[in-house]
């Protein structure tokens, strides 16, 4: 089985330095790994909408960056600190980027992200076109 990486330029550092592919291609599917919602100096926002938004910005550019859209997400896994609590705000952001047909999701709520202060991050599979 082969792979193909996916690594945009933001990505650069984390694929060489901690050998780290942010998505592979493999059997015409797409697997990302789990993006985070910092902005663009890496920071993590306050409003928690906003962290959210960047999430699924993020992971929208990375499938734009395989040649896919949101269209093609088949599974998406979402690792949350405050489940419980900002479910109503991600799921909100979640549908400006999301359609019907829904994908598969699962919501789990953890106690720490790998980036101090991030309150989610989302793991996504997708078929490509």
């Amino acid at each position: 089985m082969a792979i193909k990486t996916i690594v945009r330029g933001s990505g650069k550092f984390l694929y060489d330095n901690f050998h780290f592919s942010e998505a592979v291609e493999s059997d015409g599917f797409l697997l990302c790994s789990g993006i985070i919602g910092t902005g663009q100096a890496g920071e993590v926002p306050d409003d928690i909408r906003e962290e959210f938004d960047n999430a699924w910005s993020n992971v929208i550019s990375l499938l734009k960056e395989a040649g896919a859209d949101a269209s093609h997400v088949v599974e998406y896994t979402s690792y949350h600190v405050g489940l419980q609590a900002d479910m109503a705000a991600f799921m909100e952001v979640r549908d400006k980027y999301l359609r019907e047909p829904w994908p598969a999701w699962t919501a789990i709520g953890i106690t720490e992200l790998a980036v101090p202060g991030a309150h989610v991050e989302i793991r996504v599979t997708a078929k490509l076109p």
